[in-house]
């Protein structure tokens, strides 16, 4: 099967993905400004990507066996699409996160349909690779959603780049829809019943939970402050103009790529040499920790590096998909994995709404814009601690 027929469609699809949910990161203060928003009401209309997106989680597993990946990626981005549009006329903040909702919704598909087609179409021995290949795809897109979208925002406005993001995603969905080959599924689906049952066995399992809390706390907590808080964080606690602050969220964002890269390249080839992923996953996580400690400490001058090293570590995270479709029988991986996302993205939502509640209180008590950001980071971390904790304890248990 021709590379560029059927990855490259599902990578530009990726790419958006991750465009859409960093972009506000950058074009939040502008919004704030326009609007008049505070940090509670910019968290929640930055969080509606992720509710909706959680939401979709469970029936897109049944979805994508029933009906295929590309027919359900195609139509999904279509709704991408229109939300992009709708928030580029957007006047309110009702208007304006039900329109990123409906982005959530419409790129909800775009990693699992990914996951999917390339288990009907590449041998397994490929697919470790073909994992980190795709991340690298969604690492370009949060790339571009830094330093090249902050330099796009001076020369033009936010609506308009979102007008222009949403004709691309049509134009992606059009791609996909056109060039990803069909591959029949069996002559009979499995009937709703017996896959509503193999949700509940997924999410009766305890290898199931010693992964969960990991996606809830560790990476939904992760994206929520790379998508919308590093920056507020940078420019709120640290004094940096925003463009400052675009500039290290990039130098994340490139650490991202590069940790995608080499999990696509060395993963496979640890694995044979006794270095087993879940060790990695663990190992990274751990550093993720201890440097988004000392970021919230305010430990070094050095905030570039740290940055760097939170981006880089807490992107192993992608490991624990694989870790956790490992624990079921192959017919159960897909609903494993949506199941595992569903947690990741409900994780992600609490936590970016969340931090900007805990901001906003935190200031109506009197403490200044640092100190909250400080306090409502502060219990983050506390709470990423205790999730890794557990993933140790079930690990030693097991």
């Amino acid at each position: 099967m021709p590379w560029f027929r059927l990855f490259l469609p599902f990578a530009g699809a990726y790419f958006l993905s991750y465009l859409y949910r960093t972009a506000n990161a950058v074009v939040g203060p502008a919004l704030s400004d326009e609007l008049a928003l505070g940090a509670g009401s910019l968290g929640l209309l930055t969080s509606a990507y992720f509710l909706a997106f959680a939401l979709a989680q469970l029936p897109l597993g049944m979805f994508l066996d029933r009906f295929g990946a590309r027919r359900v990626e195609a139509a999904l981005l279509l709704v991408a699409a229109a939300g992009a549009a709708l928030f580029a006329r957007g006047d309110s903040l009702a208007g304006l996160a039900w329109a990123r909702g409906l982005i959530g919704l419409g790129v909800s598909a775009c990693l699992m349909a990914a996951f999917k087609a390339f288990s009907q179409w590449f041998p397994a021995e490929r697919q470790a690779s073909l994992t980190g290949w795709i991340m690298t795809a969604g690492g370009l897109g949060a790339l571009a959603a830094t330093a090249p979208l902050e330099a796009v925002l001076r020369l033009s406005g936010w609506r308009e780049i979102f007008a222009g993001l949403a004709a691309l995603t049509l134009i992606v969905a059009l791609w996909l829809f056109a060039s990803v080959p069909e591959r029949g599924g069996p002559a009979r689906p499995e009937p709703l019943a017996a896959q509503w049952a193999g949700v509940r066995q997924v999410f009766a399992s305890a290898h199931f939970w010693r992964f969960a809390p990991l996606g809830l706390m560790l990476t939904g907590g992760f994206m929520a402050v790379q998508s919308l808080w590093s920056v507020s964080w940078l420019m709120q606690v640290n004094g940096q103009t925003r463009a400052e602050a675009a500039a290290h969220l990039a130098g994340m964002s490139v650490a991202m790529l590069l940790a995608y890269v080499a999990i696509g390249a060395l993963a496979t080839g640890l694995a044979r040499r006794g270095i087993r992923p879940s060790l990695l996953l663990g190992g990274a996580l751990g550093f993720s920790l201890l440097a988004l400690a000392l970021i919230v400490a305010e430990a070094s001058p050095h905030t570039r590096l740290l940055w760097i090293v939170y981006g880089s570590c807490a992107s192993f995270g992608t490991l624990a998909y694989s870790q956790t479709a490992a624990g079921f029988p192959l017919r159960l991986a897909g609903r494993a994995n949506t199941a595992y996302n569903l947690l990741v993205f409900v994780g992600a939502f609490g936590a970016q709404w969340g931090l900007g509640l805990l901001i906003d209180t935190l200031q109506a008590q009197g403490h200044s814009p640092a100190d909250a950001h400080r306090g409502a980071f502060a219990i983050l971390l506390a709470l990423q601690a205790t999730a890794y904790a557990w993933f140790l304890h079930a690990g030693r248990r097991r």
